[in-house]
């Protein structure tokens, strides 16, 4: 019976005396003395019947065990956590923190927050979100109050509190570590936070702490790590690992080159896209080129990534929610986990830069059981790589071209390159060269009689770094147009990721 539920639902385990799935909340009940308030919470958030995830992880860790889960996207991931992890802390207690969650960029963190607040109606127990760390050591540190449950944050935040002398906080009373989207808090280099959950790893160090990893997709290493070092551990895999949602029309699109991409997005736009829309590049650069360019073609269109303050993102995901705005462009760290209710479109302008970022990008759409689009588009240059974007829509059931199956496939260097750099791509821009560089001499001209006007030698025509030291304003005018730091003479190299988790005083 229990084997034949777990067939039915798509749900594999492994790992010793593996706990029975159960088929309504109101079991949670009876089988683990959970609360009415909570389930009452769980069905007023909208969950009429568990999903699979929710059916095998949620009794998981109501026993106690360490858990390793893998579900698509929009499959419910957030509320399997959360749930035991309220029941378990039961009410609130004058300990510190007996919970804490990773999440890898603010906004999952936020959105994961306001999850955990409808679920916790009722409990009294006080979750917290470190929205700045200025004042952490008075608000968490050993002469607080110690009145809080629940923290929910970021891993660069909390590594900046944990290493303050002394540490802003303390996680020696934590019961359960959650790690939501692990495989990419498992990276490693400038893409991913191994080195920082390693010490808040570390730093919960209780003898009886727990830790659950959650994501819609992992490694093998990841899978490895946590077999060696979570005591019992149970593995949960709904559908296949690493698969994308089968509820997501998946189509590719041949551009012909980076030019193209402009005419295809906008031929989608005359058919008829469905609206909301969630356009995918590679980043922050190529979001705000993106967004400029299609600016006045009369779209309700925005742009979201890491160069945005943080209440301009925060307004910007408010009006895309409140379908203000029906095209958003973002980069894929800011798309990531993100429960943008009601996506019926998503665009891959740029090519995924291996499948599993293609899973998380499409998995923004067709969420809890609602169908969606995905469409993405690929180059001459992008061809390389397109097997496995095509061998993960063949596993999801989508028909996809024989040949595509059949590319060579990328060597292993070249693929483990493209984690830590980005393909070079042409400026995405309509704008001929000839006009480019005749608006760029009236802008050059119109500097020049401001500095000889207060008595100072003009610039060069051409941004020449060599030219770059002779005056404040022409170094603002070129830093922008050519991002040339002044001071060093070379490139920013700064990553979407150091933007967006910048600690903030």
């Amino acid at each position: 019976m229990v084997d034949h539920l777990r067939k039915s639902m798509k749900i594999s385990t492994a790992g010793q005396s593996v706990p029975k799935p159960f088929e309504s909340f109101e079991e949670l009940i009876s089988d683990y003395n959970i609360s009415r308030k909570l389930v009452q919470n769980i069905l007023n958030f909208g969950f009429t019947k568990p999903t699979p995830v929710q059916m095998q992880a949620i009794p998981c860790m109501l026993q106690g065990r360490q858990v390793l889960a893998c579900a698509p996207t929009g499959s419910g991931k957030t509320a399997a956590f959360l749930i035991p992890v309220i029941h378990a802390l039961g009410g609130p207690k004058k300990q510190g923190f007996r919970a804490v969650i990773v999440s890898p960029t603010r906004e999952l963190a936020k959105q994961t927050f306001r999850e955990c607040i409808r679920l916790c109606e009722g409990s009294n127990l006080r979750t917290h979100i470190i929205s700045k760390v200025g004042n952490a050591s008075e608000k968490y540190g050993p002469n607080s109050s110690q009145k809080f449950d629940i923290l929910i944050t970021t891993p660069n935040r909390l590594v900046y509190m944990l290493e303050q002398d002394p540490p802003a906080v303390s996680l020696k009373s934590v019961e359960w570590l959650i790690v939501d989207e692990a495989d990419k808090l498992f990276e490693v280099g400038p893409r991913g936070f191994r080195d920082q959950l390693a010490a808040i790893y570390v730093a919960c160090d209780s003898d009886s702490v727990k830790r659950a990893m959650f994501s819609a997709t992992y490694s093998t290493h990841v899978a490895k790590w946590c077999r060696r070092n979570l005591k019992k551990v149970i593995s949960v895999t709904v559908g296949h690992r690493n698969t994308a949602a089968e509820d997501v029309q998946q189509d590719l699109l041949f551009v012909g080159n980076e030019e193209g991409k402009l005419i295809a997005i906008r031929n989608l736009v005359k058919q008829g896209l469905a609206s909301p829309v969630l356009v995918f590049v590679q980043s922050k650069e190529r979001a705000q080129e993106l967004f400029e360019e299609l600016l006045y073609d009369g779209l309700n269109i925005d742009v979201i990534h890491a160069d945005r303050t943080q209440l301009q993102r925060d307004n910007t995901v408010r009006a895309f929610r409140e379908g203000k705005i029906w095209i958003l462009i973002c980069t894929e760290l800011m798309g990531r986990g993100i429960d943008f209710k009601g996506v019926n479109t998503v665009i891959n302008y740029d090519f995924p830069l291996s499948a599993v970022s293609y899973i998380h990008r499409i998995g923004r759409t067709g969420r809890a059981g609602r169908t969606g689009r995905a469409v993405t588009f690929f180059t001459t240059e992008d061809t390389p790589h397109l097997r496995s974007i095509a061998t993960v829509m063949k596993d999801s059931g989508c028909d996809v071209p024989e040949y595509m199956l059949k590319l060579k496939r990328p060597k292993k260097t070249d693929r483990q390159k493209l984690e830590y750099i980005a393909p070079e791509r042409k400026k995405i821009s309509t704008v001929p060269s000839y006009e480019k560089f005749k608006l760029h001499k009236e802008k050059v001209k119109k500097i020049n009689r401001r500095l000889r006007k207060k008595g100072k030698r003009g610039i060069s025509m051409m941004p020449e770094k060599k030219v770059i030291h002779q005056s404040g304003l022409a170094k603002k005018y070129y830093s922008k147009h050519y991002n040339i730091n002044t001071k060093k003479h070379k490139k920013s190299c700064k990553t979407e990721e150091e933007s967006m988790l910048a600690v903030e005083d």
